[in-house]
């Protein structure tokens, strides 16, 4: 397919009198620069950059005069580049699937989400298990295959799940998994958290020479890996008491959370979660739409920011993912977080909950050159992103949008021409385009990763919805 890849290959590259929003220690800048190195680092923000590093040759010059730059998007809660269902939801505890497996990097909705500025996301296991699949983090590299995707030493992360969902609260037909409670929830991370113990104990006394070499079990070693604080615990949580309930769980077994998603009613339990050390991946203003997220309110992100939690916002969603800077301006709109402050709610702080701030989420000399050109500001309505960058590398141009929705469409019916010639280039005839939409039907099948498009959600769907087309 045409325009897949980068359209620009690395190179020192100065973009100049800018508006720089760097969700780091300088703020947000005016009339500033930002220069990138070859290898796709950046190597200077602010003025007289120039005075503060030396280039082996002449820079790149793009003019930003008028223009906005912030640090590439990041969403914390992501399902869209997987290929078919997200939940593997035979098991109460998966946790030995691996979405790293299934990312699709054919996915269009790379595309679209590059042109809403977005540049990493977490790609999550669903919500119909208590302890779910292994998830993947990914950048954005359109036209990358999904291993090129995969964002290289970013922590390995689990996704937990609490709630209606674990509990097949609303599946139709015979409930028989286990837990259907919220009493069997803790009880069965308990059993199995006390199961891994026991397993990577056995594998200590092995290598000690102290007892039989242990038959390999992939779902243990995945829960020993979150013991050895090697694997990040990502928890879709939605109730202040299966919060609490939650983290005393943890905290039995010395296990920190990295973060608690949608995290509904987590304003009402913002201290303990900020002594916890967990992060909330929360919803901006969802609410209402079932009944555990019944005292759900916006505010909750900005309560939760001022008792001192990690607060970000996500999408789970392929089309809210497209304008997460819009999200990030709800958190000034509903108590009045400063809106440098409030950007950090889609770059730094997911970036921080995800055990990677240290490569991207701000824009400081050293980290990745992921970052943004606006429109105008980041929060207005109008503004357009106007190109994404991701490791020095320019990934979306909208000024070269129209030729390539041109080159796209010169290729469709270049291809339709030449299956008519092959079917023996006869006129179309009344009743022909019917017969050749049935066709269709009958022969494609659509892509995998919209069979179940309303089905993926893992907090707004309940498991039976997985079975329907």
């Amino acid at each position: 397919m045409h325009g897949r890849g980068p359209l620009t290959e690395p190179a020192i590259t100065r973009l100049a009198n800018a508006t720089i929003w760097t969700s780091g220690p300088g703020g947000v800048l005016t009339n500033a620069d930002l220069l990138v190195s070859a290898e796709g680092k950046i190597l200077a923000v602010g003025h007289d950059v120039f005075s503060r590093v030396s280039v082996p040759r002449e820079p790149v010059e793009i003019d930003a005069t008028g223009l906005h730059i912030t640090a590439g998007l990041i969403d914390a809660h992501n399902h869209s580049y997987i290929l078919g269902s997200v939940n593997e939801a035979t098991l109460p505890s998966t946790a030995m699937v691996r979405v790293a497996d299934v990312v699709n990097s054919e996915s269009l909705q790379i595309y679209e989400q590059l042109a809403g500025g977005l540049t990493t996301a977490n790609l999550l296991h669903g919500s119909a298990n208590p302890i779910g699949g292994q998830n993947a983090v990914v950048k954005l590299r359109w036209g990358a295959g999904p291993e090129e995707m995969l964002f290289a030493g970013a922590p390995g992360g689990i996704k937990f799940a609490l709630g209606e969902n674990v509990k097949q609260s609303n599946r139709t037909g015979a409930n028989t998994r286990f837990p259907q409670s919220r009493m069997g929830v803790p009880v069965f991370m308990a059993n199995r958290f006390t199961a891994a113990q026991q397993y990577l104990e056995a594998w200590r006394r092995f290598e000690a020479g102290q007892g039989p070499k242990p038959r390999r079990d992939l779902e243990l070693e995945a829960i020993g890996e979150i013991l050895r604080g090697e694997r990040l615990v990502h928890c879709h949580s939605y109730r202040q008491d299966e919060i609490l309930i939650f983290l005393r769980t943890m905290e039995s077994f010395g296990v920190k959370v990295a973060t608690l998603q949608h995290i509904l009613e987590g304003y009402k339990v913002a201290d303990e979660i900020a002594a916890h050390g967990a992060g909330a991946s929360a919803f901006s203003d969802w609410w209402a739409y079932k009944y555990e997220v019944v005292d759900a309110i916006p505010y909750a992100g900005t309560i939760m920011h001022d008792r001192g939690v990690v607060v970000s916002f996500n999408s789970d969603s392929s089309d809210q993912a497209r304008r997460l800077n819009l999200e990030a301006a709800k958190a000034v709109k509903y108590g009045g977080v400063g809106e440098a402050e409030a950007l950090k709610f889609v770059t730094l702080n997911p970036a921080k909950q995800l055990g990677i701030g240290d490569r991207v989420g701000s824009l400081e000399p050293g980290k990745d050159a992921d970052f943004v050109v606006w429109s105008g500001h980041p929060f207005a309505p109008a503004t357009a992103c106007l190109q994404t960058w991701i490791d020095g590398r320019k990934y979306f141009d909208r000024t070269v949008e129209e030729e390539r929705a041109g080159r796209l469409r010169t290729e469709r019916e270049t291809l339709l021409a030449a299956a008519k010639k092959s079917a023996g280039g006869k006129k179309d005839e009344p009743g022909d385009e019917k017969k050749a939409e049935a066709a269709r039907a009958r022969f494609f099948q659509r892509a995998l990763e919209h069979m179940r498009q309303h089905a993926y959600s893992c907090c707004e769907q309940h498991e039976a919805l997985l079975l329907q087309p």
